[in-house]
């Protein structure tokens, strides 16, 4: 390895356990929130309360222009210069009438360089006027307002811009212990909610490992009542139990495949080394033999073209041909299949359709496999009496395909598995007359392809009816 790609290795940051970065991000979230709060603290309180004040006293001076006509005018301007914490002078040509306090900060009364700003606001002849000008006495920023209320008599309110330093220092001792408060709080609140969080979640990861290793065992549970993890739990769990059922499968699969593979392989082998050994010379033993060797090659052709079929539906990489085709037509050339049956094992098939002419349509191949491996189905599975029903009812924008046998029907418990490939309702495979064990699973993919229904009517010990439903063409 380069000494860049050491040097990468030993950059790269370790992962972080879920607990530790909720906390972290509660945490720096609340050192933000803190570090906000002395910004503003710091930075805009003074302004925040320049714009507070001068709001305040433009208030008061509308207050005192109407109330200025009143009996109640002087002790209006007592009541608020004391609760208001501000200065208030009352000029009557030109002479001082009241003023409310000569020791508050925030008063400029009487203070050399007042009167020049009283003098402009008089020869201003506005109603009101404000001012920032600097008190000399306290070296401070206040805020003047000018009010005329009649003529000859004006007012003149002050307060100072710069907060009280006894209430400034009081705040900002109280603004580090509550900070330091909300920091320790947050810290805890931050653990306790990231173990709370983290916890459920690590049982399930603990409880993926060891699914992911093969153990099925166990059941996922994460002993939360948070909407999101438990969804999460009932998922894996359903995920865990797919998994089984797909292990199953994939056993019975490789067993199924291997039987089917195995008994047509020996019995080429047999019936060929007993053509080369013992029959070669007789004709009809030797044509009988090459017959049985051409049958079990075919069975063989057949399971494989489904193994084939089966993965080339499930993968989607044959497109439907869509096309309108006749119905009865094609499931009465499907029945002509099956006469070395009816001829030979004298069985049934009962076909019946009220109408002619039933135009669909779907993918003409793809829905002849399907009938015709539902009938093998029927077929290998009908009762002793050998019939099959096969039957065409006409709904409003659809037909639906019938089939039924007369068998021993299946079980609550084994009808959401019939159409799992290799499936067998009494868990041990059969050697069918008909076809490969891949055929229900063929038929479901197809129809899923074409989107059209499909299902399973029972009676137990009286027999299964599979259904499907097929659109009609417009016609």
């Amino acid at each position: 390895m380069s000494q860049l790609g050491e040097w990468g290795t030993v950059l790269k940051p370790k992962n972080k356990t879920l607990r530790l970065k909720i906390w972290c991000y509660l945490a720096i979230f609340s050192i933000f929130i803190l570090a906000l709060l002395w910004l503003f603290q710091g930075l805009f309180f003074d302004k925040y309360y320049e714009v507070a004040k001068s709001k305040e006293l433009s208030n008061i001076a509308d207050k005192l222009i109407d109330s200025y006509s009143t009996q109640e005018f002087i002790d209006i301007l007592d009541e608020l210069s004391y609760k208001k914490g501000i200065c208030i002078e009352v000029v009557i040509d030109g002479s001082s009438r009241y003023n409310s306090s000569g020791y508050n900060r925030g008063c400029i009364i009487d203070l050399k360089g007042s009167a020049s700003y009283k003098q402009d606001f008089i020869e201003s002849e506005k109603e009101k006027q404000a001012y920032r000008i600097t008190n000399q006495l306290f070296d401070n920023e206040i805020l003047l307002y000018g009010i005329k209320l009649d003529d000859n008599v004006y007012a003149y309110i002050n307060t100072s811009l710069v907060p009280l330093d006894s209430a400034t220092i009081l705040l900002k001792k109280q603004l580090i212990i509550i900070s330091f408060a909300i920091l320790g709080l947050s810290v805890l609140i931050a653990y306790f909610i990231s173990k709370v969080i983290s916890k459920p979640i690590e049982a399930l990861s603990n409880n993926a490992s060891k699914v992911s290793k093969g153990d099925y065992k166990g059941i996922f549970a994460s002993g939360t009542d948070i909407i999101e993890i438990k969804n999460l739990e009932d998922n894996l769990n359903y995920m865990k139990d797919e998994f089984v059922k797909t292990d199953e499968l994939r056993s019975d699969l490789l067993a199924n495949v291997s039987h089917d593979l195995k008994t047509p392989l020996t019995m080429i082998k047999a019936y060929a080394e007993m053509v080369r050994d013992l029959t070669y010379d007789n004709e009809k033993k030797r044509n009988d033999n090459l017959n049985v060797i051409i049958a079990e090659s075919e069975r063989l052709n057949i399971l494989v073209n489904d193994i084939l079929t089966l993965s080339t539906i499930q993968a989607q990489t044959k497109s439907l041909v869509s096309e309108e085709f006749d119905l009865d037509k094609l499931i009465k050339t499907i029945l002509k299949r099956y006469d070395v049956l009816v001829e030979q094992e004298h069985y049934q098939f009962i076909y019946e359709n009220n109408e002619k002419n039933c135009f669909v349509l779907a993918d003409y191949k793809q829905i002849e496999q399907v009938i015709y491996n539902i009938l093998n189905n029927a077929i290998n599975y009908t009762g002793d009496d050998n019939k099959v029903y096969i039957k065409v009812i006409s709904n409003n924008n659809y037909y639906r395909v019938m089939v039924t046998d007369t068998g021993k029907g299946i079980s609550d418990d084994e009808i959401k598995d019939i159409w799992t490939r290799y499936y067998h309702s009494d868990k041990k495979h059969k050697r069918g007359k008909i076809g490969t064990g891949l055929g229900l699973s063929i038929v479901k993919n197809i129809l899923d392809n074409h989107k059209f229904s499909y299902g399973i009517e029972r009676t137990t010990e009286k027999g299964t009816t599979f259904y499907f439903e097929i659109l009609k063409a417009n016609k």
